[in-house]
């Protein structure tokens, strides 16, 4: 299967140069580039991509409304590039829908294999970034006394779903769990996807950061 990406970015020279990376792969195309927000938002409803890449400063409407919208809609998997100067940012993107995040450094290899991952469905977040990501959402959330909702949500999921949610919070993916859990891939695959809508999530970070909340995740 060939991944249709959508690359958003005010800066050309990033659009260029991760153009250049993502097509070196046999399996991967670039559908489409966007230097702002709205244009991200028009050009994700038009070419329908499996992935946007999509850079959170931009002008007028910025990554973080645009991911709403293109999460909201249902136009494609959004993976945030992202640097950790920008904590209250990165937390409204995980409101916002955000599927993973990479930072702007990473190298070619593992971009590649993140849009591959998560156009697969799976999270491109590292474990040991995950964990960062959700102790200072948390910290945050506390802080500015966010009430948790996730409560209620909870008590629908069955005993194995929760197990999985708390493997879901380590970072794992669907075939990690299934390992861990000794089932099959797929049946890890569909324990995920009905936890998540179970939770009202769109991504298996929103999952981890319920997780977290909950104290299923430490």
């Amino acid at each position: 299967m060939t991944v249709r990406v959508l690359i958003a970015d005010d800066h050309g020279a990033i659009r260029v140069g991760l153009r250049l990376i993502l097509e070196a792969a046999d399996d991967i195309t670039v559908v489409g580039e966007a230097g702002d927000g709205a244009t991200a938002v028009r050009q994700a409803a038009a070419l329908r991509p499996d992935v946007v890449l999509m850079d959170i400063r931009m002008p007028g409407v910025d990554g973080i409304a645009a991911t709403e919208q293109i999460v909201r809609d249902g136009h494609g998997a959004v993976l945030v590039l992202t640097t950790f100067d920008l904590d209250d940012y990165v937390f409204g993107a995980l409101r916002a829908g955000a599927s993973g995040f990479l930072l702007k450094t990473v190298d070619p290899a593992a971009l590649v294999d993140s849009v591959r991952r998560l156009a697969a469905g799976e999270s491109v977040v590292a474990p040991e970034v995950t964990r960062r990501i959700l102790d200072e959402y948390v910290q945050l959330d506390r802080a500015r006394a966010v009430p948790a909702v996730a409560s209620t949500r909870l008590s629908a999921l069955t005993p194995r779903e929760l197990d999985i949610l708390r493997l879901v919070a380590e970072g794992l993916s669907n075939r990690q769990i299934a390992q861990r859990l000794s089932i099959s891939v797929a049946t890890a695959k569909t324990h995920v996807s009905r936890l998540l809508g179970k939770l009202g999530c769109s991504s298996r970070v929103q999952a981890a950061i319920v997780a977290k909340e909950e104290g299923l995740a430490g």
